[in-house]
């Protein structure tokens, strides 16, 4: 019987460098062109379970492809993702790199939720019925335990007065939240955030902030996150990677990231956004 529990914990994590286990995520030597723009080149690097990174840099680095990958809505162009130590769309075979099956894949991105700029909420149902499409459909719950379910969620990002309302009734800020409720509904071991505030008038985005703020405090979930508010990415995460060109130029704490970058172009980077 699928579970009904209406919180927030990431079901199977571990915590951040958990001894002993794989990778959340790995890509190795992982490549993407669109035609003759190659946007990733040879990358290389590793989230552990639990771990909170978030992916910064200008537009037109590779940051908002890295999770579209990951989340299968872009095809490699050549090496691996691995997701928990297992191959995601692709696997090395009698020395051969060879696609999985896409049942197989499809599988796999069960475990994974994203939260996109664009909300992407049903605008024909309702809030409670954007919810529990997915944990009934491919969850296989019933409707019972996926509207508990929803209502649990609804109440932990405050919108549990607005289950019966269709999402044009709501403002930017409180269709974010629902979107973020939305992916929580599949129980994701892996949330992935795609600049999820920049749709958003500047009034509302403390609101969809201090949502994301409570569940990486609450949770162990492993969250990859692109964003362009420097303080969010500053008070949620443990690791920060500045992108320039489809290349990681430096990977570290924010704290060492944000007050003492080693790259020139990291803290023109920073000196830019920060004085916006």
């Amino acid at each position: 019987m699928p579970s009904t529990d209406s919180g927030l914990t990431a079901p199977g994590s571990t915590g951040p460098g958990s001894v002993g286990s794989d990778p959340a995520i790995r890509f190795q030597d992982v490549e993407k062109r669109f035609g003759d723009n190659v946007v990733l080149k040879n990358l290389n690097f590793s989230v552990q379970p639990g771990e909170r990174v978030t992916l910064i840099g200008p537009s037109g680095s590779g940051k908002t492809t890295i999770l579209r990958l990951i989340m299968t809505l872009e095809s490699l162009t050549d090496g691996f993702i691995y997701i928990n130590g297992s191959p995601l769309t692709h696997e090395e075979r009698n020395g051969r790199r060879t696609a999985l099956p896409p049942r197989e894949v499809r599988r796999k991105t069960r475990q994974i939720g994203m939260v996109f700029q664009q909300f992407n909420l049903f605008p024909n149902m309702t809030v409670a019925e954007n919810l529990i499409e997915a944990p009934m459909h491919v969850l296989g719950m019933s409707k019972a335990d996926a509207l508990a379910k929803a209502r649990g969620l609804l109440d932990k990002v405050g919108l549990a007065d607005k289950e019966n309302e269709h999402p044009s009734r709501l403002s930017g800020g409180q269709q974010q939240r629902v979107a973020i409720a939305r992916a929580l509904a599949m129980d994701p071991e892996i949330l992935l955030l795609d600049e999820v505030t920049s749709a958003l008038d500047p009034e509302l985005v403390d609101d969809v902030l201090n949502v994301l703020r409570r569940l990486a405090g609450e949770t162990d979930i492993t969250m990859l996150i692109v964003t362009h508010e420097m303080q969010f990415a500053k008070d949620v995460s443990q690791r920060v990677m500045m992108f320039d060109n489809g290349a990681i130029l430096e990977d570290g704490p924010p704290e060492e990231i944000f007050t003492n970058p080693r790259h020139e172009r990291t803290a023109k980077f920073l000196s830019a956004v920060l004085d916006q």
